[in-house]
């Protein structure tokens, strides 16, 4: 079991290191954004409702930082435009579509809970 690994929960704890990959309120967001494929980051823009450019911006510069998420320019001339495209590394893949996709569908399933106590 994990958390063998880590009885007293000290602060260098393994949940801690993951609970600080998504530490910004909206980097989970944008890493579930992001599970749909590689993006342009206009696109992103569109599919967070409520994040601001600026917002956006850090949190898709923090991603990156931890490794999560990489920014690459298209490759092929064809496409016709420029802008970058922003997808999940193999790391944030698995935390995407794992950990990330575990705790989001907790949240749809005890959402009446969580709002109410908010």
């Amino acid at each position: 079991m994990p958390d063998e690994q880590c009885p007293i929960f000290v602060s260098d704890c393994h949940v801690r290191a993951a609970v600080e990959l998504i530490n910004h309120a909206w980097d989970p967001v944008v890493l579930s954004a992001l599970r749909l494929g590689p993006t342009r980051r206009n696109e992103l823009l569109a599919h967070v409702s409520g994040a601001s450019d600026k917002v956006l911006t850090q949190s898709l510069r923090r991603l990156q930082e931890r490794g999560l998420v990489v920014r690459s320019r298209p490759v092929e001339p064809s496409v016709g435009t420029t802008g970058a495209i922003y997808r999940l590394t193999s790391l944030g893949e698995s935390f995407a579509h794992g950990p990330l996709a575990e705790l989001a569908r907790w949240a749809a399933e005890n959402h009446a809970e969580l709002v109410e106590e908010a």
